[in-house]
């Protein structure tokens, strides 16, 4: 990993990316979406602050345990004057998330032990489908091989 000098403040996205681990493509795309920001040099180039670094780590670590980009933008926009998370942020925020993990969790869980008994059927149309229609919801209230949208009026 590249080491960049302490007098330098600013980052081209080649040196972002390269520290970060996150390819230019996934560092403009962070940029378009709100979770990272630069200045553009007067030949139209991007520079990042330093701070970027921890950013896209947060942004990354957030991605790698299932948390919604939408989410992360959220919360990095509660931090006070759009500061760079520090340990105690990511503490409070993983903390919101735990409940929402543990209910992907089983749910990944739930979809793991009936994946056989869909691979036996094929067509996820059967009443007892365990994936498309869990616990027969919709046996309740339609018939049929396909589950239509319901339209008011």
């Amino acid at each position: 990993m590249p080491q960049i000098p302490e007098k330098i403040h600013e980052l081209t996205v080649g040196q972002l990316s390269a520290r970060s681990g996150a390819a230019v493509s996934a560092l403009h795309f962070y940029e378009a979406k709100g979770l990272i920001t630069s200045r553009r040099t007067t030949g139209n180039q991007r520079r990042y602050g330093r701070d970027a670094l921890r950013r896209v780590a947060f942004v990354r670590a957030a991605q790698r345990v299932g948390i919604p980009l939408a989410t992360i933008r959220e919360a990095l926009a509660q931090l006070p004057e759009e500061r760079t998370p520090t340990r105690e942020d990511w503490a409070r925020l993983s903390e919101t998330w735990r409940s929402e993990l543990d209910e992907r969790i089983k749910q990944l869980n739930r979809l793991r032990d009936h994946l056989t008994d869909c691979i036996g059927c094929g067509c996820l149309s059967l009443d007892t489908c365990v994936l498309s229609n869990p616990d027969d919801v919709f046996g309740e209230r339609r018939v049929g091989s396909r589950l239509m949208v319901e339209r008011d009026g």
